[in-house]
This record gives C-alpha cells, structure tokens and sequence, in this order.
C-alpha cells in the first residue's frame, strides 16, 4: 500500500500551492479548496492564519527526476 503525503504544489501555484497541495491529496477540485478557503477565512477570521502556518508546516512537492530517458548522449546530440 502506498503512503499518501502532503505536499504544496510546485505547478499550480497561486500563492504558495497550499490549497493545490491539499486538493491533490484529497482528490478533489483545486477551486473548490480555494473558495472553501476563502470563505473560511472571510467569516470564521482563522483562514489567513491557518493558510501561513500551512505554507511553513507543508514541505513542498520533491522534483521529479525522469530516469527512463536515453540520457546524456555527447556533444553531437541534436
């Protein structure tokens, strides 16, 4: 069984890639997260704050390295 892990987004990034991270882990729309977010923040005040310690807490995505090309070829490669 695979571990699923947090992680901010490195692609879709409006501020920081907290809410694309979390929607990626939940398995639900990027958008929805964001004005769940949203209307967290407006009405209930803890929003913001919650959002800032997200961004310090979750470590960003790891690059992905593709191992499966042909590689380096020389000079000549064109």
């Amino acid at each position: 069984m695979e571990v699923k892990k947090l992680y901010k987004s490195r692609k879709d990034i409006k501020i920081d890639g907290v809410c694309a991270g979390i929607g990626k882990y939940f398995n639900i729309d990027v958008t929805l997260v964001r004005l769940i977010w949203l209307v967290v923040a407006l009405f209930a005040g803890t929003g913001v704050l919650a959002y800032i310690i997200c961004m310090i807490v979750i470590p960003r995505e790891p690059d992905v390295v593709d191992y499966t090309g042909g590689g380096y070829s020389g000079p000549n490669h064109n």
